[in-house]
């Protein structure tokens, strides 16, 4: 309907250019003004009104929603490419991929590729525990930097600023953790009281300065200070685990399971002190250390924290690090031991932090989404997305492409393959052929089960106890209410004990050839697997009710997207009706039939040839041209020297559409040979007042 539309305006827009350029159709002319007719319609790149840019922007459309939909692809090209290109890529594609989560539909996609990519990270790069937290992980790196943006900065803001700004207030405040800054600063101090010059040395070891009871007493005093601001930090962290961006605990959570499936032997410990790496140390340090720099406070214009402010937050940050990483302070650190009782009960506040973190709902239940999601929206997913990265992402699927999709029937590479060579930023246009959904859809190979006999499952027969089980079966059955009645079973009833004793046989037997099930442990895991499943029944019910809601939700949601585009294509057609009649409002004195000789068709372009005819005959043949009573269809008569020989129906948009479809000659009475562009002009000039 929006192609019918967008027809009827340009070739109004169309004839006007053609009639500014020659008012008047000649031999010398008619020519240059259907080539003219034809070129107007190939203007605008791939938005522009033709059949083939058309195809090749919806080409391009499924291939940036495949790639938005299966995570997979991007998460495998991000590491095919050199750190410093994927980088550059993340922030220029991937992003703008998602629209940076604008909505919860791009929020679930982009966290569903941080997850693929993290994953296939830590299985590809990652061959001690301990890298995720010495290296700099692409996907680690990528997750923290998208969880600064707006959302992920208030939630900074709500967290820190209070404490922040409580510690910079505090000018009294004025924390040294190093013995030799300590005995300095009280040198300085005695030689300012006293005016004196102190005999004391300037430059000493930490041993020397620990030596001097001053300095043992002022070091106290700032671990004290240290461990009271420091606990305030801790507090205000350990109470705000709803106030993390739900994506930077999804993440967390991923980093633990993935990093445990590849290191079973690492101790929970091990796992959550890397989730502390990511939560406290990559996330939140930052903002501690240079709050000016993360928009954690405000200050003046001109303004800056002072050295003391950023020494304090310095050596809170150090403190929170260690107690986050279980790290205590020894060797070089010796003098802060009295620190690591209180860095060790900290630690335990920060497990149970990271353990909360982690307990995270799944992305289909936080965002109540699942298959038939898209199905059901009655708005298409939008990106903007720029030419030049059109092309950057085009190049890189093509260079990549066997990396990523390792399957020779997988659908990216039928798509790559309609969409050719990578165009030129000037001109996006080939040849290729529409890519069609059925082409996603894979091909299934039949098993062909070879017969083999198995062990008998069963005593002696028990036939005459098998009836009466069923009789009694059948009297129950005829008892219970219709609504009641479970489902129709598998395996027929009216079968024999021992017919069924067969069927089963039958069906262990394809069962022991797919390695499904061992006769050598006399089937015990089948056994296990069916304990289960009764263990479980109540279970499954509660899933698939779930299902079924969720079913329902979505057949609501299709039939009411059904009735939305009902009075759409309603609306357009009425739309279109009213353009149509618009058009034939025009014609004002317009005659209402038109005759025209093949001579003067020929003339003017208009007929280029009829089979079996020379030209010199063409004066003969009459052809009548008019109006019909529905809009937009004429009834064309052809007679041949006064005889008349047939009459067909022309649609005006069917002319519209093989002109959108490139078609510049179509037939007429299958003898006549008729250019479309040129009678389209005809039409319009004759009929619309144009």
């Amino acid at each position: 309907m929006d192609i019918k539309i967008g027809l009827l305006v340009t070739n109004k827009i169309t004839l006007q250019e053609v009639v500014s350029h020659s008012n008047k159709l000649t031999k010398k002319n008619k020519g240059e003004l259907s080539n003219l007719m034809m070129m107007n319609k190939q203007r605008g790149g791939l938005k522009a009104l033709s059949k083939e840019k058309r195809l090749k922007l919806e080409a391009y459309q499924y291939l940036f929603y495949l790639l938005q939909t299966n995570p997979t692809y991007l998460a495998k090209l991000i590491f095919q490419m050199p750190q410093n290109k994927s980088t550059k890529f993340m922030d220029s594609v991937i992003f703008t991929l998602y629209n940076y989560a604008s909505n919860q539909r791009e929020e679930y996609l982009l966290l569903k590729l941080f997850k693929t990519a993290l994953q296939e990270e830590i299985k590809s790069k990652v061959d001690q525990i301990q890298e995720i937290v010495t290296g700099n992980p692409t996907v680690i790196k990528m997750v923290v930097s998208f969880n600064r943006g707006a959302r992920g900065q208030n939630a900074l803001r709500q967290i820190l600023a209070p404490v922040v700004k409580e510690i910079m207030d505090d000018k009294t405040l004025n924390i040294k953790t190093d013995p030799v800054d300590i005995y300095k600063s009280w040198v300085n101090q005695m030689e300012t009281q006293t005016g004196e010059a102190s005999k004391l040395p300037y430059e000493v070891t930490p041993e020397q300065a620990m030596s001097h009871e001053e300095v043992r007493t002022r070091l106290e005093a700032s671990i004290k200070n240290m461990r009271t601001v420091t606990d305030k930090f801790l507090s205000a962290i350990i109470v705000s685990v709803d106030k993390i961006p739900y994506g930077m605990r999804f993440t967390s959570k991923v980093l633990k399971d993935t990093l445990h499936e590849k290191f079973p032997d690492a101790t929970e410990d091990e796992l959550l002190k890397i989730v502390g790496n990511l939560l406290y140390y990559r996330y939140m340090n930052p903002a501690i250390v240079a709050p000016d720099a993360f928009d954690i406070i405000d200050l003046s214009a001109g303004g800056q924290l002072t050295t003391d402010q950023r020494r304090n937050l310095g050596s809170i940050a150090k403190m929170l690090q260690h107690a986050a990483s279980n790290k205590m302070f020894l060797g070089d650190n010796a003098h802060l031991n009295p620190i690591n009782e209180y860095l060790s009960n900290s630690y335990q506040k920060f497990r149970r932090f990271f353990l909360a973190a982690c307990d995270v709902p799944s992305l289909e239940d936080k965002f109540n989404v699942d298959q038939y999601s898209d199905l059901v929206t009655l708005q298409k997913p939008v990106i903007y997305i720029s030419i030049g990265e059109v092309i950057n992402t085009h190049t890189l699927l093509l260079d990549h492409q066997d990396a990523i999709a390792s399957e020779h029937n997988d659908p990216i590479h039928e798509l790559l393959e309609d969409l050719g060579e990578v165009p030129t930023i000037e001109s996006l246009i080939g040849q290729y052929r529409r890519y069609t959904i059925e082409s996603l859809i894979g091909l299934y190979r039949r098993l062909k089960y070879a017969q083999h006999m198995t062990p008998p499952l069963f005593s002696p027969s028990q036939e005459v106890e098998y009836q009466r089980a069923m009789q009694r079966r059948a009297i129950r059955d005829a008892k219970t209410p219709e609504k009641m009645k479970q489902a129709k079973p598998v395996v027929d009833d009216s079968l024999t004990l021992q017919g069924k004793k067969d069927k089963i046989r039958s069906n262990l037997q394809r069962l022991a050839e797919l390695g499904k099930v061992h006769p050598e442990n006399r089937y015990q895991d089948l056994i296990n697997d069916i304990a289960k499943d009764i263990r479980n029944q109540r279970r499954y019910r509660q899933r698939r009710k779930a299902e079924l809601v969720k079913l329902q939700q979505t057949n609501a949601g299709l039939n009411s997207k059904t009735a939305f585009y009902n009075v759409q294509i309603d609306y357009y057609n009425q739309y279109i009706k009213t353009c149509m009649d618009n058009l034939a409002s025009n014609k004002g004195n317009k005659q209402v039939s038109q005759k025209y000789t093949a001579a003067r068709l020929h003339e003017k372009g208009v007929l280029i040839e009829i089979e079996d005819l020379q030209t010199n005959q063409f004066k003969n043949v009459i052809f009548e041209i008019s109006p019909s009573e529905a809009v937009g269809v004429f009834d064309v008569k052809a007679k041949f020297m006064g005889v008349h020989l047939e009459t067909l129906q022309l649609e005006y948009q069917d002319l519209l559409q093989l002109q959108y479809e490139g078609v510049a000659v179509m037939k007429l009475f299958d003898r006549a040979t008729i250019n479309v562009n040129l009678l389209i002009f005809l039409l319009n000039k004759k009929f619309y007042g144009k």
